[in-house]
């Protein structure tokens, strides 16, 4: 008898690339406002970025805010005028949209398990990027849901946000489900907040410098496979 009946998967740097993604829409935007863009430019933008999402998580700053507020803070810091912060903005946002990298063969591994188990999305990315993104990778036609915290009204790892996901999955059961994530602020706190197994993608080696409750680790999505 299998473990879990419902996996609920993370999509940026878990089925998808998203640093890849990161950078390529990044370098667009840059381009597309007539800017030079050096590595350390893109190495601020993500420490800045990754600031702002775990603030956002915690209910710091809010989904419009940080997606204004991350360029505002970058350009600031590299002394770059005169540049229409929202136009950029929606430039950056579609650009990010409008491509994908696969993560450890991610479409094929959730191809295989479709019919074994439920496989659902959980993210906290913006609406439009994250459904075209799920549609131009084939992954909408292969998961059994996308939940997206835009529409669900909570960011993970709020517990409402997955009471209302739970809510939404039919013959829902706690003991079934396994949440599957990079990020252990997000995804594994998540887990850990709803009562659910959790599984860490962590194909880096990361220390767990959170003391959250792992119940399994990875550093291949493929690994998942065993585990249900």
């Amino acid at each position: 008898m299998k473990k879990f009946d419902t996996i609920l998967w993370d999509v940026d740097q878990t089925l998808l690339d998203f640093e890849l993604s990161q950078a390529y829409a990044l370098g667009k935007s840059f381009r597309q406002f007539g800017l030079e863009m050096e590595d350390s430019a893109l190495s601020l933008y993500v420490d800045i970025n990754n600031t702002y999402w775990k603030r956002h998580e915690l209910g710091e700053v809010s989904k419009a805010e940080l997606l204004t507020g991350r360029f505002r803070t970058l350009f600031s810091e590299l002394a770059i005028k005169d540049i229409d912060i929202g136009n950029f903005a929606s430039v950056y946002q579609e650009a990010l949209g409008s491509v994908f990298y696969f993560r450890d063969d991610s479409y094929n591994l959730c191809r295989r398990l479709k019919g074994r188990v439920r496989q659902y999305a959980v993210t906290n990315g913006v609406t439009s990027t994250q459904q075209n993104k799920l549609h131009l990778s084939g992954l909408d036609k292969i998961l059994d849901g996308i939940f997206i915290s835009e529409e669900i009204g909570y960011p993970k790892p709020q517990k409402k946000y997955f009471e209302i996901c739970f809510k939404k999955i039919p013959d829902f059961r706690k003991e079934k489900a396994i949440i599957v994530g990079d990020s252990l602020s997000s995804d594994m706190r998540g887990g850990n907040e709803a009562g659910i197994a959790c599984c860490w993608y962590n194909p880096e080696g990361k220390e767990n410098n959170l003391e959250l409750k792992i119940d399994y680790e990875i550093k291949n999505l493929w690994e998942v496979e065993k585990i249900i």
